[in-house]
């Protein structure tokens, strides 16, 4: 086979042409023969049978049957036309009928002549019909390929009407084998494939597309599943090795004074066993030749600042600047204050740097930076201007990353002729699973304790019938010396709606909390920003006993004053943000709470995310259950399902086949680095086109 056949654009296949080339291209993003082989089915259906007309039941099953069309109508109907075909075997008859395509059609259908019919029957009156059935003519269903599971591929509206159907599709398929001979390069070693037995590249492709059984079909399956996360892993695994080797990082090789003082003097608590040890692989990291890419995970309050700080120590133990960046104002100038609290009996010059900072400031701090004086920036976007020039940066760490882009880190790389260590930190929980495939080249450490004296958040279900046992329930709290936050959702799409239930929800509040008894804040995205820092402050300072708000707090506000978080219309979002707003409250030694409000109709999902809840504080196993209920795409945030455009496998279902085929890569890059051994040869060139064609796409930047 010639080695670019695959290559080939997919208007010279027969039977394609140009506009049905167009169409594929703009619905499926087919371009090129290669893109149609792996056009793999969603599913298929058992054709081996074939029914009589008289044997039919309602069953809503798919069925074929052989007969003959003896008249064809028009019909007249409230909204357009539908074109009913009176279809007849020896037994009796039913109706074919077409709801758009008319024109088509008619030219197309043959009268008297057999077909074989194929699709979902339905029952009107004493007769049965058809809608939009598959349509071949005997002669041509004899001679085809035999198919015993019909496969169903992707489809959308608008190939259907341009006359792009199952079949067509599956015949452009067929074409494709015929003038390929079936015949596909193999891309995985034999010692992969002996050790898995697993079947040829070749059978494979043809039993995905026409399985004689389900035997073979789960073959075909496995064989591509693990071949497509296996070259994913290749790439990451590869390119953290290569990190590893090229970039040297700037060895912190001394534990100095910085780092022991605060350890021994200035520590607020004991280090959690999960925090030591987290400490202990980024030392490790940091003392190596390499430089570091490590990412950071831990609950809410799980302690992760007290570890970043104690990693910036030892920058400036060694002589170099650092820098802490994260998405918002609020987050920022929280950070800010907490490590400048932390500092406060050391010498040690940390400055902020925001949209908002002052011009004079500004210059005064860039040449800070510049002459070294300057020990840690906390800063927002703002660091990343070109303007900002460090003297030494050995050491960048970005928080709450899936917030920033990758053209805005590796800005940060550039600031320095060596790249900086890098640490991302994140109080999303990711599953393994996918930080396996998202993350699978950097390093992970995970904090999975909490702080002594915090108790667990006690999360709780009300329907919106007992709100006024809710409101009794703040009224005690209030009376405690608490305080309280509210939050409603915030859905852009209905903006106005959302406002109207803010502003609502905010009215009934002020009744039931009337002034000067009770001080109440509201924040949403319509204020301006100095207004929300205002309210945000009043709250912050204690002066309010009510933040009532939209989901702007969801990242960062720390109060450990506040010891309620009332979440409305709880079914409207999503697990990962629920556990992200509960992690609002819980912040100091008293017990706090999070009381779920909805109303009573719920779908399903909506009560596993609010069982999920209730029952576990945990979030790897509520970002499990995320992941399980939402897939892939959506988890990292705005449906970034770029990353993970795969063909055939799904890392939550097939988590399995991913760990077999990250520890097969693993083991062959351990062996064979370069893959220049001879039995790794159609690794090496299947892995080298995926590369030029960049069909494994950079998942992480």
């Amino acid at each position: 086979m010639n080695p670019n056949f695959l290559q080939t654009p997919i208007p010279y296949l027969k039977g394609v042409g140009p506009n049905r080339a167009d169409t594929l291209k703009a619905e499926l993003g087919i371009e090129t023969y290669r893109d149609l082989l792996h056009l793999f089915p969603n599913r298929y259906l058992d054709r081996t049978q074939y029914y009589k007309i008289a044997q039919l039941q309602p069953s809503g099953a798919d069925v074929q049957i052989v007969g003959k069309i003896i008249h064809l109508k028009t019909v007249e109907q409230k909204r357009g036309k539908r074109l009913v075909a009176t279809f007849v075997d020896e037994t009796g008859q039913m109706e074919l009928v077409w709801f758009r395509g008319h024109k088509w059609i008619r030219e197309n259908l043959k009268i008297n002549e057999p077909y074989v019919v194929f699709g979902k029957v339905s029952r009107y009156g004493s007769a049965f019909s058809m809608p939009h059935p598959d349509m071949e003519l005997l002669s041509e269903h004899q001679q085809g390929v035999k198919i015993a599971m019909q496969p169903i591929y992707p489809s959308t509206e608008k190939l259907v009407a341009k006359g792009i159907t199952n079949r067509v599709i599956g015949k452009m398929i067929q074409q494709l084998f015929l003038e390929s001979k079936a015949q596909f390069p193999e891309s995985l070693s034999n010692t992969i494939r002996e050790e898995l037995q697993l079947i040829s590249k070749s059978e494979a492709l043809f039993n995905i597309h026409f399985p004689k059984n389900q035997n073979l079909l789960a073959r075909a399956q496995f064989r591509l599943k693990f071949e497509e996360l296996f070259f994913v892993q290749m790439q990451l695994i590869s390119k953290k090795m290569l990190r590893k080797q090229k970039i040297k990082g700037m060895p912190f090789e001394a534990v100095g004074e910085k780092f022991t003082e605060f350890f021994e003097s200035h520590l607020p608590f004991d280090l959690t066993e999960a925090q030591k040890r987290v400490v202990k692989e980024i030392r490790n990291d940091l003392g190596s030749n390499a430089q570091m890419n490590r990412l950071l995970q831990g609950d809410v309050g799980s302690g992760k600042t007290i570890v970043a700080l104690m990693c910036m120590l030892l920058a400036i133990d060694n002589g170099f600047q650092t820098c802490l960046m994260a998405p918002t104002e609020i987050l920022v100038t929280q950070h800010y204050n907490g490590l400048k609290e932390l500092l406060q009996n050391m010498d040690v010059k940390i400055a902020l740097l925001t949209g908002s900072t002052k011009r004079s400031e500004r210059t005064l701090l860039h040449n800070q930076l510049e002459n070294g004086n300057l020990n840690i920036l906390v800063g927002t976007h703002a660091v990343l201007e070109d303007k900002v020039q460090f003297k030494n940066l050995g050491l960048a760490i970005v928080d709450e990353q899936h917030r920033f882009g990758v053209a805005q880190r590796s800005k940060l790389w550039h600031k320095n002729q060596t790249p900086p260590h890098i640490l991302v930190m994140t109080a999303t929980p990711i599953p393994r699973t996918l930080a396996m495939s998202l993350y699978g080249d950097l390093d992970v450490s995970v904090i999975d304790e909490l702080p002594p004296g915090r108790k667990p958040i006690k999360t709780v279900h009300r329907f919106d019938s007992n709100r006024l046992k809710v409101f009794r329930f703040i009224k005690d709290e209030i009376k405690k010396g608490r305080q309280i936050y509210v939050v409603y959702p915030l859905i852009q799409e209905s903006e106005a709606l959302d406002y109207k239930d803010l502003m609502d929800g905010y009215e009934s509040i002020v009744r039931d909390f009337p002034q000067p008894q009770y001080q109440i804040s509201i924040v949403h995205g319509k204020m301006k920003p100095a207004d929300k820092d205002y309210e945000m402050e009043r709250f912050v300072k204690g002066e309010t006993q009510i933040m009532v708000a939209t989901t702007v707090i969801e990242v960062g506000v720390n109060v450990p004053n506040a010891s309620v978080m009332i979440i409305e219309s709880a079914e409207r979002f999503g697990l990962s943000q629920l556990h992200q707003l509960r992690g609002r409250v819980g912040r100091g030694a008293e017990q706090s709470f999070c009381i779920l409000m909805t109303g009573h109709k719920l779908s399903e999902d909506s009560k596993t995310r609010l069982q999920t809840m209730v029952r576990t504080n945990d979030g790897f196993e509520i970002a499990e259950v995320d992941l399980k209920l939402r897939g892939p795409g959506d988890l990292m945030g705005t449906q970034q399902s770029g990353m993970l455009n795969l063909k055939i496998a799904d890392i939550v279902k097939d988590n399995q086949i991913l760990k077999t085929a990250r520890y097969h890569a693993v083991q062959l890059l351990k062996e064979d680095p370069r893959l220049e051994k001879e039995e790794n040869k159609p690794i090496l060139i299947a892995y080298s086109k995926m590369m030029q064609n960049k069909t494994i796409w950079n998942y992480i930047s």
